[in-house]
């Protein structure tokens, strides 16, 4: 009871404070529903029409907050491409007005552009002990952690931003320390759900805070915000413990095996349940993966994880041991190249192979689009004799439809604003809201990029910012764009044909060439008529453009490129890039 007093006369204090007009009214409520002429803007900059890279800002007259700033992976058309990034060009534009970052957990796709953004714009960030832990990683490889002002928030503690004030509310994930979010604005309550599932026996800590989703409802929430991953799913998620037991399961019927198991670097509570299950069978465990050792190093280092003493190992510790007391926890549960699992099945990993008898255990469920990649990894264990288990080995760490319509029944929110999915998920959480109660016109299906407009009487779209990603590849960030994608797509098709012919300086007689050269076209070995018939098409080219005293070499260029080119289509049905170098002597 006195922590909700305490709540009640806190909100009341900041309507107070926040209100345009001073009259002397007696009732916060009443002073609360002057501001209803206020808007405030809501504006995505990634995580809706895709997943990933969720970024949203938050704006009222000279305030913005960022509520999360995460990453996307590359497509498959993105070729070379390590990371895609938000594109915060707007937040640059109004650095002034942005008052902080907001984080509601620690995975990639809410944390992992931080370091790339905060060389753009140094914001302070706000987030829980372990978000927090896990952010500072990052800086700390981009050597930013002396420069970012960072602060720990607890589970119903507030903290003001200019006009803003925001809650942290105790909330269930895949990772430990996620938090939803009640965004105080002079318009309004907006309620941001972040990453969340309904978990009532969670492996590490308490359940989701239904009760304060509760008393923001009875308060008046102007908008929820909510995830929409799995809004296609019906019923309840499953809790995280369930996995615990499969591992039991599993651990007990492959007594003889040595186990490898790959996981999520960041799922913590997954981790701990393989930790719990190679303890109670006298297991010794191996962490490897450069990602999958950072997490678990800066959890245990908090208390996030409880590691039983002697039974963390070495890698090199592996051959003292026998297979059947070894359990190694990995990466690369998605297929990716260079994680460790990846590079364990292709037997260029340097400390771990293969031996016919290993358990293979994928507990994760593929990304979309990561399917082929992941079999591919199963196909090369499986021919090295490992048995590979991946069915009910994996629970979603997001809300299905009940527990989505469990979050607007508490909050009752005048407008319903989808967030953290595909279109196609975000159509089915509008339709789910609708469902719930919420009007058909106060429902927004949002695109990345679009400002949102929200006041007691309307949402509207009234504008669109930049919001287009930023293709990170290796050290170059935003240097590889779409003109630089399509050459790249162009080669990996058609491959590649270097003309390269010297001039003499002032004659413009041509002195040597041209010469030839073929990459990812042909094997030329094989193909000497076509390269000579090539030569002989670029040649009368050449004599062609030299006869008519054509001396730009552009437009010799364009001469060579569009006869091989032409050539080329008509004898082999192919076009590949054709590129002349002309040098002088």
């Amino acid at each position: 009871m006195k922590t909700e007093f305490k709540r009640n006369e806190r909100d009341a204090k900041f309507f107070n404070n926040k209100r345009a007009d001073k009259h002397d009214d007696k009732s916060g409520e009443k002073k609360e529903r002057k501001n209803v002429n206020k808007s405030v803007k809501i504006i995505p900059l990634g995580g809706l029409e895709q997943i990933g890279m969720n970024i949203t800002a938050i704006e009222y007259e000279d305030t913005i907050i960022v509520i999360d700033c995460g990453l996307a992976f590359p497509e498959e058309d993105m070729l070379g491409i390590d990371l895609v990034i938000p594109d915060v060009a707007y937040l640059k534009e109004n650095a002034s007005k942005v008052k902080g970052l907001v984080v509601t957990h620690g995975h990639e796709d809410h944390i992992g552009a931080i370091p790339y953004v905060e060389k753009e714009i140094n914001m302070p960030i706000y987030a829980t002990k372990l978000t927090v832990g896990l952010i500072e990683n990052k800086l700390r490889e981009h050597n930013l952690l002396n420069v970012v002002k960072r602060k720990v928030v607890s589970y119903g503690q507030t903290i003001n931003l200019g006009c803003f004030r925001i809650e942290f509310i105790r909330s269930n994930h895949s990772i430990a320390d996620a938090a939803g979010l009640a965004i105080y604005t002079p318009a309004g309550i907006l309620v941001h759900t972040g990453d969340f599932k309904v978990d009532f026996t969670p492996v590490f800590g308490e359940t989701i805070d239904l009760q304060r989703y509760a008393e923001l409802g009875k308060k008046g929430v102007l908008a929820l915000m909510a995830d929409s991953t799995n809004v296609e799913r019906p019923g309840f998620t499953p809790s995280e413990k369930k996995v615990g037991r499969t591992f039991d399961n599993l651990f007990a019927e492959n007594k003889n095996n040595r186990l490898i198991i790959a996981t999520f670097a960041s799922n913590v509570d997954r981790v701990q349940q393989i930790i719990n299950s190679a303890d109670k069978y006298g297991r010794k465990v191996v962490i490897e993966g450069r990602s999958m050792v950072n997490v678990i190093n800066t959890a245990a280092e908090l208390g996030f994880i409880q590691i039983p003493d002697n039974t963390l190992i070495e890698i090199e510790q592996i051959k003292n041991y026998p297979d059947e007391q070894i359990v190694l926890i990995t990466t690369g549960s998605q297929g990716e190249n260079m994680a460790a699992l990846s590079r364990i099945a292709a037997s260029i990993h340097n400390k771990v192979s293969i031996k016919p008898g290993d358990t293979v255990i994928l507990s994760s469920s593929p990304i979309p689009g990561n399917e082929k990649a992941i079999n591919k990894v199963i196909n090369e264990l499986e021919m090295k004799g490992a048995k590979v288990i991946f069915q009910d080995t994996h629970v979603s760490g997001h809300a299905c439809q009940e527990e989505l319509k469990l979050i607007y029944s508490l909050t009752k929110p005048k407008y319903a604003i989808p967030v953290h999915g595909e279109y196609r998920h975000l159509k089915r959480h509008a339709e789910l809201a609708v469902e719930m109660g919420v009007d058909k016109e106060n429902v927004v299906i949002m695109s990345n990029g679009n400002v949102l407009e929200l006041s007691e009487q309307k949402a509207k779209v009234v504008g669109n910012v930049t919001s287009q990603g930023i293709l990170v590849d290796g050290l170059g960030v935003g240097d590889v764009g779409n003109i630089v994608l399509r050459d790249r797509q162009h080669l990996s098709q058609n491959g590649l044909i270097i003309v390269v012919v010297t001039l003499e300086k002032h004659s413009n007689l041509l002195v040597a060439g041209p010469d030839i050269v073929s990459r990812g076209f042909v094997y030329v070995r094989e193909s000497e008529n076509l390269m000579e018939e090539c030569h002989d098409v670029v040649e009368d080219a050449l004599s062609d453009c030299l006869n008519r005293n054509i001396t730009d070499w552009g437009k010799i260029k364009t001469a060579i490129k569009d006869d091989l080119g032409e050539f080329l289509w008509k004898r082999t049905k192919r076009n590949p890039m054709i590129l002349p170098i002309i040098t002088e002597v």
